[in-house]
């Protein structure tokens, strides 16, 4: 793994390139012409999380550039890790920035805060929150947290002390983002060390374009499948008549649930299930008490928005896509994107296609496919 090199100067043409190797990738589905969201090139990610390298009276940031180099027969690849010292991270939010130091003085000479620290989270705002969360490699006690509880109090942001089997929350263990979408305001809890967008902006074009490509369909409903803490069911929801969410994750169900209330949204459900049981639910091969009260037989799905893991979605998963009138698909592999095309265009059409710079300065895209059944 290499550490993303910015260079803002450059970043049109890393975005270029971009561009052209999804075009290339893609050009055997005939799609429209590619969609491109450029991220801002620098400050872009809103949570980062760093190693503590403690080096005699000193202590810093550091990151682990990952090499694989060619071994002996018996070891055909070696990995070589070399640690990397990051006083500041152009990656990270400017607000993580600002805390990156004033966290390190704060604690460099505090025995309590800084001894066995061996990793340091961040998670942001647009908005201007900020929760840190510092791991140790030893018990946390109370003298720990009255030490800690001063440092929050000198940082200005919410701290969380974990170490094995202990996680202590001295003020609360989320962050609220408010995002404009459109000109309407959406708010989402961001638990901390569960997934949420780390590109804000990118997040927020996202949207944008989930809700263009879904406009005009209020007469239909909407299934969604992993919805996460509900950032596109809470944007979509007023596009459909209703909506019914699904998300494996205990605590990301419970996030999209408190984000459905804080939003007002009243036309959406998230129940806690996997994809391949939520099929299995609307075939009827799947029952009990939970099932039964979401009364599936009374939903119209015109429309499945679908988000899935790296690994993309398998065969099977695909085949029941296909049953769907529009399929929106949101990609964080185009790998995987491009085999499970190979199936969905068997019955459908792609009509609109786009490129987000989710992770700009390293190879990764996120796309969004809009799928249309053939005539």
């Amino acid at each position: 793994m290499a550490i993303p090199v910015v260079d803002p100067a450059r970043y049109d043409e890393q975005l270029e390139a971009k561009r052209e190797r999804i075009t290339r990738d893609f050009a055997r589905f005939a799609p429209p012409p590619l969609e491109v969201y450029p991220s801002p090139p620098s400050h872009y990610r809103q949570r980062c999380e760093f190693r503590i390298w403690h080096q005699g009276d000193d202590l810093f940031y550091a990151m682990f550039e990952i090499q694989e180099s060619e071994g002996a027969p018996e070891d055909p690849k070696k990995t070589q890790k070399t640690v990397v010292r990051l006083d500041d991270y152009p990656v990270a939010s400017r607000h993580i920035n600002e805390l990156m130091p004033v966290l390190l003085d704060a604690i460099r000479d505090v025995p309590l805060l800084r001894r066995k620290l061996f990793q340091v989270e961040f998670l942001t705002t647009l908005s201007g929150e900020a929760l840190i969360t510092l791991i140790y490699h030893r018990p946390l006690d109370e003298a720990w947290e009255g030490e800690a509880r001063l440092l929050q109090e000198r940082l200005g942001a919410m701290i969380i002390g974990r170490s094995r089997k202990q996680r202590l929350v001295l003020a609360r263990d989320h962050v609220w983002e408010r995002l404009e979408v459109d000109g309407r305001p959406f708010v989402y809890q961001q638990v901390e060390n569960s997934f949420a967008q780390p590109n804000a902006e990118i997040c927020r074009s996202m949207l944008a374009w989930a809700r263009e490509v879904t406009r005009g369909s209020q007469a239909g409903d909407l299934v969604e499948l992993y919805c996460g803490n509900g950032n596109f069911t809470i944007a979509l929801a007023e596009n459909f008549r209703r909506v019914m969410a699904t998300e494996i994750s205990r605590t990301a169900v419970a996030s999209a649930r408190e984000n459905l209330a804080a939003n007002g949204i009243d036309n959406a459900v998230v129940g806690r299930m996997s994809a391949e049981e939520f099929a299995a639910a609307l075939k009827g091969e799947k029952g009990g008490r939970r099932v039964a009260e979401w009364a599936l037989d009374d939903y119209d799905f015109t429309t499945v928005l679908v988000d899935p893991p790296r690994a993309g979605l398998d065969e099977a998963s695909c085949r029941q896509l296909s049953g769907y009138s529009r399929i929106v698909y949101i990609s964080c592999n185009p790998e995987t994107l491009a085999d499970n095309l190979e199936t969905l265009t068997e019955t459908h059409e792609i009509t609109r296609f786009a490129l987000f710079d989710q992770f700009p300065w390293t190879h990764h895209c996120e796309c969004g496919v809009l799928l249309e059944r053939r005539a």
